[in-house]
């Protein structure tokens, strides 16, 4: 790492004056105290306050040795500094105290990063000092490292096919020129966070109004959706969508991808919600392929439009998704990214610069509705995913906003003028309050999750032997009539799905209807307790509903572990019990989940200090499913309820779904005096059998 070849004398002599309020002591002070909030906040710093904590130390240091120096000085002001600079040291081994991984930097023999040089001729320059031109320029000559792991890196057939159908893509670099004026020896980033932490107008950026709520599925935006994506139609690029769970921000994502056909489009999002964007591109974008990325990507289809992958897997696929020439890249649930050293991080950046380098003016959209977890800090890794800042300063767009205030942080001015600079290049935030008229008072959303472990490969092989036993029960039957049917015999159909759920009430299998959904609620506790901490962190106050007891066991150990603070209500609960548990959900601020049992809690209380309930286990009836998410939605509650069914995919549990779906649509029908001719009654439990039955048959007579 090159380090500047410059005097101490010569840098000294020519500052303008000693240290005074004017000079190098503010700066120093502000950047201390920066450091030290935040050892005190976290306990550690991160990447950009251990390089603030080094520049000071050098500077403190050059300042003492300075001083030393310089006899001109007269005593009093020697003694003032001296003071000044002990006050600040004694600051900063407070720090070192409470994050010990800071003394490496007090090593008068440490090395010294490009990013530490930069920032301490900033401060220099801040300051008045008159610097060479080798101290200006700063060369960073160490090694270029990157986050890929060789021996990780996976290049999946499919992308090699499309690399070869498309050998001649050559990278489009972005023209990004240098925007010079007021600003341009100031340190910035900062002061763009101390503006965000002022406060202020709302942070939310002006939206055209919306021509159109039509989309390409079939299916009517809300007003708030719609406007969105006539902002992307309008020309804008980069977005940090910041909407409240439930309004729709994947459907935005999607169809802005669509209006300005950014397509491939890259989408890196958490496991759990992986096949539910799957399944959002065929509501709103059906005419769209979209492929879902496992493991080593072995069953990728790279010639599809939307490539959807999660985090736990992208340090494997960086590489290739660096160079395939994706258009368009979404990041949901951004503040997974916050942290600058994360491999998942380095891995989402890496990416990100080569889709803008390769691509000039890519879609670029940060999804979160929890874009601040601890600090305005947590701002940083996003606004650099979206091109806004890289590591120490804005990029042109937003730089040429700021210089066009033609003001500096050091007028009081400038912050929320700054602020809304920053609002103006792409964040949008509305919550449920702002556009409740929109949206539909109730409304059950399904999650779908993947149980890809050994407990998902058991369940499925389970129901493949209870549809086995069925098809074979089915057919002794037919054997034993005499005469077999040109098509599937409904009526056979019925009587064998109606002899294994009496069976099964009395059977210890695990290939029993009842044993497997059970079995299934397992499976998803703790991916369900997973996407309830996203909410209870987007939106705050969550109701859990689960229909067996280590359901909640495993959902509170879970939130337990996250530090997340819970109550729960129960069967075996006293009065005095539930009452309290109930009344620390609603007045302890603190409590930001309440598990409930589905049985215990589904009738009588009332919990609409939350409008949001998750449904980690689904119930045998649509009625009693209702009354749990009533138990939000009731009269006094003044924002729309959203329900989070998490459902299973491709297991029973999708096809028991449908089936609570439909028959409590027979049963709003019945109740509003509809004409429509009623099914015959069956339960939950038969009527998935008989599907399973009827589609084995069916796939048969295919075949």
């Amino acid at each position: 790492m090159a380090q500047t070849g410059r005097s101490k004398t010569n840098v000294r002599s020519k500052r303008r004056r000693p240290l005074d309020e004017e000079g190098i002591i503010p700066i120093l002070a502000r950047a201390v105290r920066e450091v030290e909030n935040a050892v005190n906040r976290d306990g550690k710093v991160n990447g950009s306050n251990r390089t603030k904590f080094h520049a000071a130390g050098l500077l403190i240091r050059e300042e003492k040795a300075r001083l030393d120096d310089d006899k001109s000085i007269p005593q009093k002001e020697r003694e003032d500094i001296n003071k000044r600079l002990d006050g600040l040291a004694m600051i900063m081994v407070k720090a070192l105290a409470r994050d010990q991984s800071l003394g490496s930097l007090l090593d008068p023999n440490a090395p010294i990063s490009a990013a530490t040089q930069k920032l301490k001729r900033d401060m220099l320059l801040a300051s008045g000092a008159e610097l060479d031109i080798d101290d200006i320029l700063i060369i960073d000559d160490s090694p270029s490292t990157s986050p890929e792991d060789s021996s990780k890196s996976v290049l999946p057939a499919s992308v090699r096919r499309a690399e070869l159908a498309n050998p001649f893509l050559p990278p489009v670099y972005a023209r990004n020129p240098r925007v010079t004026g007021l600003l341009q020896n100031w340190e910035l980033i900062d002061p763009l966070f101390r503006a965000f932490e002022q406060g202020g107008q709302a942070a939310s950026m002006e939206l055209p109004e919306a021509r159109s709520l039509a989309t390409p599925g079939g299916l009517d935006l809300m007003r708030h959706q719609a406007r969105f994506i006539e902002s992307a139609k309008a020309g804008h690029r980069s977005y940090l969508l910041a909407d409240e769970p439930g309004l729709g921000k994947t459907a935005q994502a999607l169809l802005a991808a669509e209006a300005t056909n950014s397509f491939p489009l890259l989408v890196v999002v958490p496991n759990v919600v992986k096949r539910n964007w799957e399944r959002e591109v065929d509501r709103w974008i059906p005419h769209r392929i979209a492929s879902v990325i496992h493991g080593d990507g072995d069953d990728l289809d790279a010639f599809s439009d939307v490539i959807i992958i999660n985090y736990d897997i992208l340090d494997r696929h960086a590489g290739w998704a660096s160079r395939f020439g994706f258009a368009g890249m979404v990041v949901d649930e951004a503040h997974f990214i916050k942290n600058r050293d994360s491999q998942r991080s380095m891995n989402v950046q890496r990416i990100a610069n080569a889709v803008r380098s390769r691509h000039g003016n890519p879609l670029m959209i940060a999804l979160t509705g929890t874009p601040l977890i601890n600090a305005v800090e947590d701002f940083r890794m996003i606004w650099k995913f979206l091109g806004w800042i890289d590591d120490d300063k804005p990029m042109t767009a937003l730089m040429a906003k700021l210089e066009g205030l033609e003001l500096t942080p050091a007028d009081g001015a400038f912050f929320p003028e700054a602020r809304q600079c920053v609002i103006d290049m792409g964040i949008v935030r509305r919550r449920k309050a702002d556009v409740a008229k929109d949206i539909p008072a109730r409304r059950v959303a399904d999650i779908p999750v993947e149980l890809d472990d050994e407990i998902g490969r058991s369940i499925r092989d389970s129901e493949a032997a209870l549809m086995q036993r069925l098809v074979e029960r089915y057919d002794r039957i037919i054997a034993g009539r005499g005469d077999r049917p040109a098509g599937i015999d409904a009526d056979i159909v019925r009587l064998v799905a109606n002899a294994e759920v009496e069976e099964s009430k009395n059977s210890t299998s695990q290939d029993n209807v009842f044993a497997m959904v059970r079995r299934i609620g397992q499976a998803k506790a703790n991916l369900a307790a997973d996407y309830t901490v996203q909410l209870a962190n987007s939106v705050g106050k969550v109701v859990f509903f689960a229909k067996h007891v280590d359901v909640m066991d495993a959902a509170e150990a879970h939130f337990a572990k996250v530090g997340l603070s819970t109550t729960s209500i129960r069967g075996n609960q006293s009065a005095e019990a539930r009452t309290k548990a109930i009344d620390d959900f609603t007045n302890d601020p603190n409590v930001a989940v309440i598990v409930c049992s589905l049985t215990a809690a589904g009738v009588g209380i009332n919990l609409q200090v939350a409008s949001n309930v998750v449904l980690s286990e689904l119930s045998w009836t649509s009625a009693e499913q209702t009354q749990a998410i009533d138990r939000v939605h009731r009269i006094g509650q003044e924002l729309p309820v959203t329900a989070w069914r998490i459902i299973a995919a491709q297991t029973i549990d999708s096809r028991i779904a449908d089936l609570i779906d439909s028959k409590a649509g027979l049963a709003a029908r019945a109740l509003d005096g509809d004409d429509s001719e009623l099914e015959q009654s069956m339960s939950v439990q038969m009527a998935a059998l008989t599907a399973l039955l009827t589609d084995a048959l069916q796939q048969r007579l295919a075949d």
